[in-house]
């Protein structure tokens, strides 16, 4: 677990589990060789010397104004899923959350940046059969724009979280649908950043003159930092997606924003800097 402090505000990160990916699952450019030839940047915290991918799944937990909010949560226990990886996991995610002082009861906000199988999957539990809201006094805290795409979904990809994992909560009354403008606090609020998924938001925070930014997945690894321009399988809208990624990058580049990256393997934060024609992560 990682901890940083923005002016008041504490961020603790919770991994749910990290692995070695071949780049190209997620990035057809991503080859063994091309994540090689960046080797000076990406090695060792996010590339093997195979030219293999580092990647976490991960939750991160923002303490502001008396508020415990948590950003994404992971896969989940006890979901059935086709990726033989995720298919009914058993890990010790919610004890992790007990060991940094924050039990599942404390948490006040949850924020879904996004609606895929690996940012809501600890939205609910399994209870006496039941797929029930994991965090009883929370509000769960959906993009209208994401519900509106992800509630109409049929494809089994899209729709099988939504089911296991939104639906319940809805169901409970414990969530409301916002949009960009929306502040959880004043130190903390969302931002849009579409393309990955129609209504995804990053999370933007401020405090006393230091600043932080949640990437949530309008990218995935520090590689499109390098190539925002590179093709995401995940990406429902490629076109967008790649403006939404240069943008953040000319945005933040260069800033005193300190970047965590919610894919990014340990340490996963650190910040953009402008090289060339493009972009670096460079750790913090």
């Amino acid at each position: 677990m990682n901890q940083w402090k923005i002016g008041d505000v504490k961020i603790s990160r919770i991994v749910e589990s990290e692995a070695i990916w071949d780049g190209t699952f997620l990035l057809p450019n991503a080859t063994a060789e091309a994540i090689k030839n960046e080797r000076d940047w990406l090695y060792p915290a996010f590339s093997n010397e195979e030219g293999k991918v580092h990647l976490a799944i991960q939750a991160l937990l923002i303490e502001s104004q008396g508020k415990r909010i948590m950003v994404d949560t992971c896969i989940g226990n006890d979901k059935v899923r086709t990726n033989p990886e995720w298919n009914k996991l058993q890990l010790p995610f919610l004890k992790d959350l007990e060991k940094i002082g924050s039990p599942r009861e404390s948490i006040d906000r949850v924020i879904c940046t996004h609606l895929h199988i690996d940012h809501v999957g600890w939205n609910t539990m399994l209870k006496n059969d039941k797929w029930v809201p994991t965090f009883p006094n929370a509000k769960y805290l959906l993009g209208g724009t994401e519900w509106d795409f992800f509630s109409r979904a049929e494809d089994p990809f899209l729709k099988d979280p939504v089911e296991d994992s939104v639906r319940p909560v809805i169901a409970e009354g414990m969530c409301e649908l916002v949009d960009d403008k929306y502040r959880v606090t004043d130190e903390v609020w969302l931002e849009s950043t579409p393309g990955h998924t129609p209504g995804h938001f990053a999370v933007r925070i401020s405090s006393k003159g230091q600043d932080a930014v949640i990437t949530g997945d309008l990218m995935h690894h520090p590689i499109q930092c390098r190539y925002p321009e590179w093709d995401d399988n995940f990406d429902v809208d490629l076109p967008l997606a790649k403006k939404t990624r240069r943008a953040f990058c000319e945005r933040y580049a260069d800033s005193k924003t300190l970047v965590l990256g919610t894919h990014f393997a340990t340490p996963s934060a650190g910040k953009i800097v402008k090289k060339d024609d493009s972009f670096r992560f460079v750790l913090a």
